[in-house]
């Protein structure tokens, strides 16, 4: 019986991660600016949950960015 490994790519929907890193800004600052888990964050910017878009023009604001900065445009 053999196994075989298939690698599924998460979808990059948001730029969360790269615009922090744009603005030398951590998850856990971004954390504590929202009032939010560290854990939710970390979530955010891996890709692998996705903030509410009301969130996203949050987050938009509170890093000074156009919040359709935040999104891919695919």
């Amino acid at each position: 019986m053999t196994t075989e490994t298939t690698d599924i790519e998460i979808e990059r929907i948001n730029r969360l991660k790269i615009v922090l890193a744009e603005k030398n800004r951590k998850g856990k600052w971004l954390a504590e600016q929202l009032g939010k888990n560290e854990a939710t964050v970390s979530r955010w910017c891996s890709n692998t949950a996705q903030p509410s878009l009301e969130m996203l023009v949050k987050i938009a604001s509170i890093l000074n960015v156009d919040p359709r900065e935040l999104i891919t445009g695919k």
